[in-house]
């Protein structure tokens, strides 16, 4: 699962120098393009240009046009760029109060821009917001560098730094103290005039080029769908996804036949259901081929280029590769500790994936024999079809029994949301007046245990090709006592959406992932922080995953699933035998997972502990990708990487050399749902004491401290091999 986090712009550049999406940087205003600011008339018609008046500040959705967003960033990066030079210049000494919250208090406009449009742009684009995200990529880029690589600033940010003891300040302020100085000398503001300039072209080159990698990669996924001629050759779909292909062959031109829409994953959901091998094949190969079959969306020479200009510059920083870089700034702490934790769990999970393919071989074998046909071979696309044949016999059950208990929105009003009022005492209202970028939108506010309004939460559920792949959290406004603002979030998934008057009926994986980003969400509500820096999930990216990973333990939780897993027609809750073989599979198929997520992982880490000199030309991507994995022994040929380079958008914006986290925080998410389930699982004690020592503390404290205070110990990663069946021989 992935999110979008919407960090602070200006104020986090570990993770805008890392690629994040959200966290574009911009120019100097001697180099900002003075034609296109607004005249009087248009800057007091542009929504933007002000807090909106809607509750929580919730965006005008309904007023903002993309012809607003190029003069807010403009006017935004301008009116920033005037607040640092006055704090730089000032006569007077610098203080806490002069210097630092100078600092967070300015950029509103830009940072208020920057969230709708990131957001936007990754939730539902267009081809104007496309063109503003590429004419801003490298302004922004720019504008952050101008403040981060500002001498002035650095001199004033060092000398708070070296007396912040002597303050008098609380520790949240010590700490703020200290990450903008890491900040600054992250982003180069120790470095020589010469250094300098190379980095800030640096920043500008790789800002384009995730742009390009991401509107290519949204743009394959729509343009590579599969067309199909016969509905014979979809045998095993239900009618309604029936009817979605035919409706989605309609649309773009091919009535009387049949397209398959692909994610933004090497599998593909239909793959599961396929009966037909020929058709599965087709679907199979049309989605591992993308980025790197040449033509408009090649993304070969981006990832070269990406690559050398990653490596580049954390040598100009003093460090041996990008992922050393990044890294140091994560709770991981270095390469090593990320190796070995990879190293220890991949010949485990890669022996179990064999076992898996071992039974499904029988299966297939057994299956060819009783039809008076040769066997063949178990290939990649034959996984996930023959998979549920092997959970059905294991298991007497498989997962389409389970969908028509699990209908969209009492998924989450009766299980989400009910999770989360036993554990934290919240409510939830459903807003129709609210606006909202697209219809498919709800909009609901969330009240406090006290009744009072804790934050606004945006659902965003269907897929649509606008929409960029996988689910994710992301904010439009941050919580901070400073800037007097309460959060409002979003959570954003690609869940097909069913025909008109159909009921939108979930997988258990989509369940378990609306848990999840719920619990993103949930750590951005919770916030309670002075300073914007640290508001809600600003925390490091190998930390960022876990409260949201401990969010799904609820979904399967027994008096949360009797309350939200009920048939959608008749109302008659899942049988316990139903729930039962859930439970009990529920280390079934793990070899698989772990396998296809580790090779994308440590693919991440082999691309990113390479000097410049040692990255591939783009002819040569796709043969190191080939090369990485067989030398991290993670190249079993039934279980492709989760992820192939030239679709790997992940580590082509904000989590570069920092895929591995899902897997470190799970470490963290074991730990507490062991503890959970010590401490009586369900409880309002529970959840308030989660929340009040980490939710709530966002960035403003050591994450790895906060899980201590928590837990009561440090990680210990014995939970998490016993979860994902790694903690037992595996045999040959």
């Amino acid at each position: 699962m992935t999110r979008l986090h919407v960090c602070v712009l200006a104020f986090a550049i570990s993770a805008a120098i890392a690629g994040c999406a959200s966290t574009p940087a911009g120019e100097s205003a001697a180099s900002a393009e003075s034609t296109s600011m607004p005249d009087a008339d248009t800057r007091n018609a542009n929504p933007l240009f002000t807090t909106s008046p809607l509750s929580l500040g919730y965006p005008q959705f309904d007023r903002i046009q993309d012809s607003h967003f190029g003069p807010a960033f403009d006017r935004g990066m301008q009116e920033q760029l005037e607040e640092m030079a006055t704090i730089a210049d000032q006569s007077a000494a610098p203080t806490f109060e002069n210097t630092i919250v100078a600092m967070e208090k300015s950029g509103q406009l830009l940072n208020r821009t920057s969230a709708v449009f990131y957001n936007l742009s990754g939730a539902d684009t267009n081809d104007a917001r496309q063109k503003i995200r590429a004419d801003y990529a490298g302004k922004l880029s720019a504008h952050n560098d101008a403040i981060f690589l500002n001498d002035k600033l650095y001199r004033r940010v060092k000398a708070l730094h070296d007396r912040r003891d002597s303050l008098g300040l609380d520790a949240e302020g010590v700490r703020l103290i200290e990450r903008y100085h890491t900040d600054f000398v992250r982003a180069g503001a120790a470095l020589d005039d010469a250094q300098k300039a190379r980095v800030k072209a640096i920043n500008t080159r790789m800002a384009e080029l995730s742009n390009r990698f991401s509107e290519n990669v949204l743009a394959e996924v729509n343009a590579s769908a599969v067309l199909f001629d016969d509905r014979k050759q979809l045998d095993g779909l239900n009618d309604a996804q029936i009817a979605t292909a035919a409706e989605a062959a309609t649309k773009a031109g091919h009535p009387g036949k049949y397209q398959i829409a692909l994610l933004n994953t090497t599998g593909q959901p239909p793959l599961a259901q396929l009966h037909d091998r020929a058709s599965r094949e087709r679907i199979f190969k049309a989605s591992i081929a993308r980025g790197g079959r040449g033509g408009a969306y090649d993304n070969t020479a981006i990832v070269s280029e990406m690559m050398k200009l990653r490596a580049e510059r954390a040598n100009l920083l003093g460090y041996a590769n990008h992922a050393a870089f990044v890294l140091e700034d994560e709770t991981a702490g270095n390469t090593t500790a990320v190796n070995d934790m990879l190293s220890k769990l991949a010949p485990a999970a890669v022996a179990n994936a064999k076992k898996e393919a071992a039974d499904i071989q029988a299966v297939i074998d057994a299956e060819q024999k009783a039809k008076g046909q040769p066997s063949f071979k178990l290939e990649p696309w034959d996984w996930a079809y023959y998979t549920e044949k092997v959970r059905q016999a294991r298991y007497d059950f498989d997962e389409s029994q389970l969908k028509p208990y699990l209908e969209l929105n009492n998924v989450l009003e009766n299980g989400v949301f009910f999770a989360a009022n036993k554990l934290y005492g919240l409510t939830f209202k459903k807003r129709t007046d609210l606006p909202v970028y697209h219809p498919d939108v709800s909009t609901y506010e969330v009240y406090d245990a006290d009744g009072k309004l804790l934050s606004i939460f945006i659902s965003d559920m269907y897929a649509r090709p606008s929409k960029r792949g996988g689910a994710w959290m992301n904010e439009y406004v941050s919580q901070s006592d400073l800037m007097g603002t309460r959060s409002v979030v979003g959570n954003h998934l690609n869940i097909p959406k069913p025909p008109a008057g159909e009921p939108t009926l979930m997988t258990w994986d989509e369940v378990t992932t609306l848990f999840h980003e719920f619990g993103h969400a949930l750590h951005g509500m919770f916030s309670d922080v002075t300073y914007p820096r640290f508001s809600g999930t600003s925390v490091p990216r190998d930390f960022v995953e876990y409260p949201s990973q401990v969010n799904e333990m609820w979904a399967d939780w027994p008096e949360v699933l009797a309350n939200y897993a009920k048939h959608h027609q008749t109302g008659e809750p899942m049988p316990k035998a139903l729930l039962d073989k859930v439970l009990a599979s529920a280390k079934f198929n793990q070899g698989f997972a772990t396998t296809e997520y580790l090779a994308a992982a440590m693919l991440d880490q082999r691309w990113h502990q390479i000097g410049a000199a040692q990255v591939p030309a783009a002819s040569g991507v796709l043969a190191f990708e080939a090369n990485a994995l067989k030398a991290d022994g993670v190249d079993y040929y039934a279980v492709p990487p989760r992820y192939r380079t030239t679709y790997f958008s992940h580590i082509m914006g904000g989590y570069s050399a920092g895929y591995y986290a899902y897997i470190w925080s799970e470490v963290l998410d074991a730990e507490s749902v062991q503890w959970f389930k010590e401490n009586g699982g369900l409880s309002r004690k529970n959840g308030d004491w989660f929340r009040s020592k980490l939710l709530s503390r966002g960035g403003s404290k050591d994450a790895v401290a906060a899980f201590v205070e928590f837990r009561g110990r440090q990680p210990q990663i014995e939970p998490l091999l016993k979860r994902r069946g790694l903690d037992a021989p595996t045999g040959k």
